[in-house]
């Protein structure tokens, strides 16, 4: 019997990282050293949670190629890659696209659709998407149609107040989402069940469940104390320097599980 295998993908820090692309955020000086630091302690993380990591090509031309989520969205029949909704980011493409050549067939979102994998939330077989200024009616409508052979039902929701869905809503397993309320509404999420963060931490949503674990910034210490007294295994990890790049702790891996070898 084949175990399965949980791999990330992962990016180095861009030394321009200081040029990124902002929406919400006030820009503000980044550590580039820190940064990098904050990154080797997430994939760090990564492996003692029995993650095997592996960097993609290092793209030290694009300022938020470390957020390699934004590039692909991965499901075990197929990975789809993605069309940035910032130009800036669509060189990014062509060394993820051979990351995932082996393990995955591929599919594309093409123009005039734009889609980031921030924007997609997938609990179970929904697929929640969120309608961003990164992802539009025709990209979630390709994404759609790419997925509706496989049985995943795709889900639009509103996002306000933030860059991307995940920046508001995240899975905590198959069945219960954690969120901002201020920034989605939690009906759109139903029948699933929902947990609101820590009102005074507003960013504290976005968190990267690796089977029964919940990777989280440690910067949000009230929600994971919140997730930590409901049950949930919660291993915080520094990311408030990513965090000034409109960054967090979903965007800085792509993962795929590995149940058989890798087709070349």
């Amino acid at each position: 019997m084949t175990t399965p295998t949980l791999l990330a993908l992962t990016r180095a820090v861009s030394p321009r990282i200081v040029e990124c692309e902002l929406t919400h955020l006030a820009r503000t000086p980044i550590d580039v050293a820190r940064a990098e630091q904050q990154h080797a302690a997430y994939e760090a993380l990564l492996r003692t949670i029995g993650v095997r990591v592996e960097r993609v090509a290092p793209a030290p031309a694009h300022p938020d190629s470390v957020f390699i989520e934004d590039t692909a969205v991965v499901f075990d029949e197929l990975a789809v890659l993605t069309r940035p909704g910032a130009a800036s980011r669509r060189g990014e493409l062509p060394a993820v696209r051979a990351a995932l050549v082996a393990h995955r067939p591929l599919a594309e979102i093409r123009a005039p659709g734009t889609l980031d994998g921030g924007d997609v939330c997938v609990v179970g077989r929904r697929v929640f998407v969120g309608r961003t200024p990164r992802s539009n009616e025709a990209g979630i409508a390709q994404l759609a149609g790419l997925l509706a052979m496989h049985g995943y039902e795709v889900v639009p929701v509103a996002v306000t107040g933030c860059l991307h869905l995940k920046s508001a809503a995240t899975a905590l397993n198959d069945d219960t989402v954690l969120l901002n309320p201020e920034w989605v509404d939690p009906a759109d999420f139903a029948p699933l069940r929902t947990v609101r963060i820590a009102p005074d931490e507003p960013a504290a949503a976005n968190v990267l469940r690796i089977g029964t674990a919940l990777v989280m910034s440690a910067e949000h210490v009230q929600t994971c104390t919140l997730l930590g007294a409901r049950g949930y295994q919660v291993h915080p990890v520094p990311a408030d320097e990513l965090a000034k790049a409109e960054g967090a702790v979903t965007c800085c891996s792509l993962l795929l599980t590995l149940t058989a070898p890798s087709r070349v």
